[in-house]
């Protein structure tokens, strides 16, 4: 996909230097509506006077709002946060590091994707089990029941079915049912591409999909079960280099190379 100006825009406007940003939530996924806002989501680097001293730079970003008619929401940790999350059973900063939808990188974003490997363990798949429950408990909910809450619980499950299986990082629903099909996929994608008043569930469909949710917990957890991925992350001491390497830096700007898309 090609990245709007907007989008480099902002990025160019952070108060510190970026070693990534890419594009998460439903352009991720493969599932946009026409109005779907951009999840920007990435890392900045504190200079090394606003960590040790008395006084603090932001761990946090955040900045949503709508800035030429595109709506936003920027969200970057500095690195040690984030290093710090990729060292727990968190999928999300996983899938950040993996988008292949870039905005802006650095050579240590290349070396930091790299290192990511070694921090997947099986016990990321709680993360999927868990994102699912909430997921599923939305849609139940909802009256008009939707279709977005229902492809969010089934791209976390493929998600953590094929991580298990495979140690690869995949949160793109089309390319996941290809992997693994479900035959329904298509349909309700295209219902939530087709806007609001096509992406509500019928009343009679919902045991239907709720066997299929109960059937692919089932896949998750006997994914987790068999899997041969380690119980804790070996990726601590590259980390750990790396954030010395990134704070050393000073106040030299980490540049962001050419925005690219996929």
């Amino acid at each position: 996909m090609e990245i709007a100006p907007e989008i480099i825009k902002l990025t160019k406007a952070q108060p510190y230097p970026l070693v990534f940003i890419t594009i998460s939530g439903a352009h991720l996924y493969g599932f946009p509506s026409p109005d779907s806002d951009y999840d920007l989501r990435g890392m900045h680097v504190l200079p090394i006077n606003e960590v040790i001293g008395l006084g603090t730079g932001r761990e946090t970003i955040e900045i949503s709002g709508i800035r030429d008619g595109l709506e936003m929401d920027l969200v970057t940790h500095d690195a040690r946060k984030f290093f710090l999350l990729m060292l727990k059973k968190n999928g999300y900063v996983l899938e950040q590091l993996y988008s292949p939808l870039v905005v802006c990188s650095t050579s240590e974003f290349e070396e930091l994707k790299a290192i990511g490997h070694m921090c997947v363990t099986k016990h990321h798949a709680h993360h999927y089990f868990g994102f699912a429950h909430t997921q599923w408990t939305l849609f139940e909910k909802q009256n008009p029941r939707r279709v977005k809450p229902l492809l969010y619980v089934y791209r976390v499950l493929l998600t953590g079915i094929h991580l298990m299986r495979t140690g690869e990082v995949e949160a793109n629903l089309v390319k996941l049912n290809e992997l693994y099909p479900l035959a329904y996929i298509p349909e309700l994608i295209a219902r939530k591409l087709a806007g609001p008043e096509h992406a509500t569930v019928a009343d009679a469909d919902i045991e239907f999909y709720r066997r299929e949710y109960e059937r692919l917990l089932v896949e998750l957890q006997e994914a987790y079960e068999k899997c041969s991925l380690p119980e804790v992350p070996s990726g601590k001491p590259a980390l750990n280099d790396l954030l010395i390497r990134l704070r050393g830096r000073g106040r030299q700007p980490i540049l962001p190379a050419a925005p690219r898309g996929s």
